[in-house]
């Protein structure tokens, strides 16, 4: 994938696109909370109480703040590569890596397909991905 816009490198590009997922990853969740089946969440009078909701609701809910706690160290490494000058094939790919595999995460979460072992070895893919990252920077 090239550079999106000047000073966008690909790196960045990926972190780009990683916030759009988190930034759109609620809507799952909202959308799903406010069906008929939940309907004593429909009005947000009150704090929803997760593990009353429907198994995909929960999923995808889940899905949501897992994106988020990888998000932060994936998003650090990134930024601090790019302000050190480091960009190669590997922070190149496991940028891209990292954006896919958190596509193929949540999707999997949320539909409930991505069970044992599946789900861990995707979000254990993401670590990887950061620390690929990291290590290229501590190496450069």
């Amino acid at each position: 994938m090239s550079a999106a816009g000047p000073g966008l490198t690909p790196e960045l590009f990926w972190l780009l696109m990683t916030a759009i997922l988190a930034a759109l990853l609620w809507v799952p969740f909202i959308v799903l909370s406010s069906r008929p089946a939940d309907a004593p969440f429909q009005s947000f009078a009150r704090m929803a109480r997760i593990s009353e909701m429907s198994d995909i609701t929960q999923r995808a809910y889940r899905a949501h703040l897992n994106l988020l706690e990888q998000f932060l160290p994936f998003a650090v490494v990134v930024l601090i590569a790019h302000l050190a000058g480091v960009s190669n094939g590997l922070t190149l790919a496991a940028c891209a890596a990292f954006f896919w595999l958190r596509i193929a995460h949540a999707v999997g979460f949320i539909a409930g397909f991505a069970r044992m072992p599946l789900r861990p070895l995707l979000f254990t893919g993401g670590w990887v991905c950061i620390l690929a990252i990291a290590a290229a920077i501590l190496l450069a």
